[in-house]
């Protein structure tokens, strides 16, 4: 054998020991890791993509067969493609469709509208036959006085031991991700608006 496939055969005998020691640790991991039971998720910080992973979650299971609904507040009246697909599977939605509050400028109503909307959430999160609840955009409810924080804790640590919560948006409250069992934070590097692109069908809604 020459030189050169000696070398080679120590380099695939390295390799493969190393794989071998991250495998067991992996294995290890998995091993302890028994738990069962509904998980509260939190996708926060100032860049793009977080209502699209907790939407990307409820598809997924949502194609595994489980009870999905999602609780939409901010968001207008305009289209929403995860909407159109989800609901022909039997997601439901609930949509606060007031917009922006730099656009109603109506305090008042905006929080009414809240309020309505957390009811529709209580509701859900009190639902055995629902596995999962995404409340899109919730972080501002709070930061904004619209909902109480304790009535929003307390719905959510009173849910059904098996269904799992998924929140987004910014500044998410410290308390809120004190009991997250995971807390993803998206940060923005470049973002395609500050460049003057509008945001599009199909990629931004």
């Amino acid at each position: 054998m020459t030189n050169e496939k000696h070398a080679v055969n120590r380099e695939q005998q390295r390799h493969q020991q190393r794989q071998q020691k991250i495998k067991q640790k992996v294995d290890e991991k998995i091993a302890k890791a028994q738990d069962e039971r509904g998980l509260v998720i939190v996708i926060t910080g100032n860049g793009k993509g977080k209502s699209t992973s907790g939407f990307g979650t409820v598809a997924r299971a949502t194609g595994h067969g489980l009870n999905a609904a999602v609780v939409q507040f901010i968001k207008g009246n305009w289209e929403c493609g995860e909407a159109n697909l989800l609901k022909q599977h039997g997601v439901e939605f609930c949509v606060m469709a007031t917009g922006f509050t730099w656009e109603t400028q109506n305090k008042a109503a905006d929080i009414a509208a809240a309020q309505i909307t957390w009811a529709d959430a209580t509701r859900l999160l009190a639902d055995p036959d629902i596995d999962m609840v995404l409340l899109d955009e919730l972080t501002y409810m709070i930061s904004y006085h619209y909902l109480d924080l304790d009535d929003v804790i307390n719905a959510i640590n009173n849910r059904p031991h098996h269904q799992h919560v998924i929140i987004t948006g910014r500044s998410c409250h410290r308390r809120l991700i004190e009991m997250a069992d995971t807390v993803s934070e998206v940060q923005e590097i470049k973002h395609a608006f500050h460049s003057g692109v509008k945001a599009q069908k199909g990629l931004d809604w």
